[in-house]
């Protein structure tokens, strides 16, 4: 295709760029060609849809209903918990989220078609599976059509439903669409005609100025009772299917030849409204044909809406002669494929996977077409039957499937009422004339799309949020959960806010000042310089205060919802923590770069979602070391599995065997008879009964192999304070002269949780803290709580190093706290 600024502007536009365009032209000026260039050049993952299944089909793509798994009706927005919009809330497949998750472009053809409220059912969508706070989800929308053609079609009922949430039904009511900035671009070159005269007349209809002129120079095509010369091949346009159906019944009655049926091979899926020809394809030689595909042979001899007559049959093989051609075109069945988008998880690309074809000769019966049909065609001669026009565009379509005015006959003189013209498309199409974009708006639109990216690069606010909402589903369920949850999460969250996010917010400061200058991000040198040392501080701090903890995190209670809730919670901050961390430590490596920007994040999502889809089942059993602070954790997952599996037979909740609680009790006092067991409070003697013999089987087996000396319970100790006693059997071995790591051996538990023991006494008074932790330890602590207050552990932690641990932390508090009263906040 020759040069030509507005496409290479909407190229622009559409790669360099996040900007959401409307592609508008003209009938012929190559909007179609410019679609099937960019699926071949474009570095931004895409997908292509398209209202109806002949066009999806046309344009390589899908049906706009099929990917966005949209029902059949009308979307009503902000009224999410309607009945009517219930049904577009259908959960989406892991395979189709990671696709709608990894687009960076949508490509929408036909977008006249398309009604707002589809487009909003579209945003939706996006916004449930990527970025619930930008319109359609952050994708980029690149909108192909023309609206002087066809118009979106909805009933009277549906009209209804609508009226009082859209002005108009055209894709640019959306309430989506206008909360984004639309640049739109109107291609001007005219391929399909060369006759200015003719162009004149139709920019006339196309633009609703039909002037007295208009009408008598198109009425100059008016032939009453044209006479067709068969070998001209002229084909009739007419609104109605009916007509056209009738019309090519009778003409091939007329012929008096053998019938031939070719019967079209479907496989796999190709829903019949897509079927880009008839699936029982009657001809007689001497019937009048269209072709219905490009010839895809170097030799070219064929395109889409050329038309011309059957002269023989053989073999399967249809000869068709063309007007003003010496040559015969041979031509065979052909293949249609019907695609489906799907993601590769190896390269991260996504891919067209043909899930259905539909084989057949590429020819139609041709003495009639619907104008509907025609769109996008090309004819060197045709009758118009536009008398009964009655839709916007209609009139202008058929008139501009014609390559030449002369090729054109006209079987009803042409009123003005017969061209009808939304008032609503003349207005809009004025304003957008008047905001024409230029090379100062794209470079405009580039260093914005740039500086976007930046920006979100080193914000935290998300990860804040997902944190805040964990936190706050932690606290309200602590009593439920196994382990100190939430007080660890108190812990990473007092560290992260010093160290990520008020460095970060700092460094945004900085960033808008280094983004004054007028280049773009990306060859800005003392900018990319900054990013990657920012980029490097901000990896290291993320993997150690948030990405590693998070990751030994693990969410352990009986109750199904709360773990649900608290687990997706988790869940969702894992995932924003660890895409995070992968695009920073890509920039500290490489620097800033838009598209290389938006392929890690989608990557690292990606990867993420597949792990998450491998680990899934084994998380459902999660090894009882992921399990904080529970003694004998092998024990743990033995005793829970176990229980969790008679609660499978028996068809009961787990927590009617016996409770977290009690599992918890158990694995630290390690009972070694029924009257032991009985003794933990919330185990009566009817689960004894029940449960107790096997309970003690799988204790004792694990205390011998383990080789564990068991403490025998006090059954004179009231069951609220027998989970006292194990602490005060490692106190009394400890008062005995035993060492931490001697009493671990013995009582074969970990030397922290022996400290952990320990530290209860030490809060009591009942033990001096240099008993426990060295003389200089304490002192190395102390000095350091009292000068710098630490606001958490971790931040303490962080600070000290490895040659203090979390015990002796907690010990020094607990001792400051006995000491000094006065201080119990500290």
């Amino acid at each position: 295709m020759q040069q030509n600024p507005q496409l290479e502007l909407a190229n622009n536009f559409v790669q360099h760029t996040n900007r959401n365009i409307f592609l508008t032209g003209k009938a012929g000026t190559g909007k179609t060609t410019f679609l099937h260039q960019l699926k071949k050049t474009s570095h931004k993952r895409m997908a292509v849809v398209a209202p109806t299944g002949v066009a999806a089909i046309n344009a390589g793509g899908v049906t706009i209903h099929s990917l966005f798994q949209l029902p059949f009706g009308p979307y009503i927005p902000q009224q999410e918990n309607t009945d009517r919009n219930s049904q577009y809330k259908k959960q989406f497949n892991r395979e189709k989220i990671n696709l709608i998750r990894s687009l960076d472009l949508l490509v929408i053809d036909e977008i006249s078609m398309v009604r707002a409220d589809v487009l909003d059912a579209i945003d939706d969508v996006l916004r449930r599976y990527r970025n619930r706070s930008k319109p359609f989800g952050g994708v980029q929308l690149l909108m192909i059509g023309d609206l002087h053609q066809l118009s979106p079609i909805a009933n009277k009922e549906e009209l209804q439903l609508l009226k009082p949430y859209y002005d108009t039904l055209y894709f640019f009511a959306s309430k989506a669409l206008q909360q984004t900035p639309l640049v739109n671009i109107e291609l001007k070159h005219i391929y399909r005609q060369a006759d200015t005269a003719f162009i004149g007349l139709l920019n006339a209809v196309r633009e609703n100025r039909i002037s007295k002129q208009i009408l008598e120079d198109l009425n100059r095509r008016f032939v009453p009772h044209f006479k067709t010369n068969e070998a001209e091949g002229y084909i009739t346009l007419t609104t109605h299917n009916n007509s056209a159906q009738r019309l090519n019944d009778q003409k091939l009655a007329e012929i008096k030849e053998t019938t031939y049926h070719f019967k079209a091979v479907v496989q796999g899926d190709f829903p019949e409204y897509a079927y880009p020809t008839v699936a029982d394809l009657e001809l007689k030689v001497g019937a009048q044909v269209m072709f219905v595909k490009n010839d895809s042979s170097r030799d070219k001899l064929f395109y889409n809406g050329k038309i011309g007559k059957v002269v023989r049959i053989a073999d399967e093989v249809i000869y068709i002669k063309c007007a003003g051609e010496q040559d015969e075109i041979g031509v065979g069945p052909m293949v249609w494929q019907n695609i489906k988008y799907a993601l590769n998880t190896a390269t991260k690309e996504v891919q067209e996977n043909v899930i259905g074809s539909f084989t057949q000769h590429p020819l139609r019966l041709a003495w009639a077409i619907t104008i509907h049909k025609s769109q996008g065609l090309t004819f060197e001669k045709a009758i118009i039957d536009a008398e009964d026009a009655f839709t916007h565009g209609q009139v202008y379509v058929a008139l501009s499937r014609c390559k030449t005015l002369e090729g054109m006959v006209l079987s009803s003189p042409l009123k003005s009422k017969s061209v009808i013209t939304d008032s609503t498309i003349a207005a809009y199409t004025s304003e957008s004339e008047r905001n024409e974009p230029n090379e100062n708006i794209l470079n405009e639109a580039k260093k914005t799309f740039q500086e976007t990216l930046l920006r979100e690069l080193f914000d935290f606010n998300l990860m804040k949020f997902k944190y805040f909402s964990l936190l706050k589903s932690a606290e309200e369920n602590d009593q439920a959960l196994v382990g100190n949850f939430a007080q660890t999460l108190h812990e990473i969250k007092a560290a992260a806010e010093k160290e990520i996010y008020a460095v970060a917010q700092k460094f945004q400061t900085e960033l808008n000042q280094l983004l004054q200058q007028p280049e773009l991000p990306e060859n800005h040198e003392a900018l990319q310089e900054r990013v990657k040392k920012a980029s490097t501080y901000f990896a290291s701090k993320l993997e150690q205060m948030l990405f590693l903890p998070l990751k030994k995190m693990a969410v352990e209670t009986d109750n199904k919802a709360i773990r649900k809730s608290v687990q997706g919670a988790l869940t969702g901050l894992k995932q924003e923590v660890t895409v995070k961390l992968y695009i920073i430590k890509q920039a500290a490596i490489n620097g800033f770069n838009a598209l290389a920007y938006l392929q890690n994040k989608a990557n690292a999502a990606i990867d993420l979602s597949t792990a998450e889809d491998k680990t899934s089942a084994s998380s459902q059993n999660q090894t009882a070391a992921a399990v904080v602070n529970v003694d004998h954790p092998e024990l743990f997952t033995t005793l829970r599995n176990w229980r969790n599996q008679v609660a499978d037979e028996k068809n009961i909740p787990p927590f009617h065997i016996f409770s977290q609680k009690v599992l918890t009790e158990m694995v630290t006092l390690l009972p070694s008879t029924l009257a032991e067991l009985e003794s933990i409070k919330g185990m009566g003697p009817v689960k004894v009964k029940q449960y107790g013999e096997e309970i003690l089987k799988l204790i004792n087996a694990y205390s011998e192999e383990k080789q564990i000396q068991r403490q025998r319970i006090d059954l004179n100790v009231p069951k609220e304070n027998v989970t006292s006693e194990t602490k005060q059997v490692s106190f009394g071995l400890f008062r005995a002269g035993k060492t931490i790591a001697e009493i671990a051996a013995e009582r074969n538990l970990t030397a922290g949780t022996i400290e952990g023991h320990l530290l209860h006494f030490v809060a009591l008074g009942e033990l001096e803290i240099s008993q426990v932790f060295s003389q200089d330890v304490v002192a190395q602590i102390s000095n350091y709580l009292s000068k710098n207050q630490p606001e958490s552990l971790t931040e303490a932690k962080n600070a000290l190093g490895d040659a203090v641990s979390y015990n002796a932390l907690r010990a020094v508090l607990k001792h400051l706290n006995y000491q000094y009263p006065q201080r119990a906040d500290g």
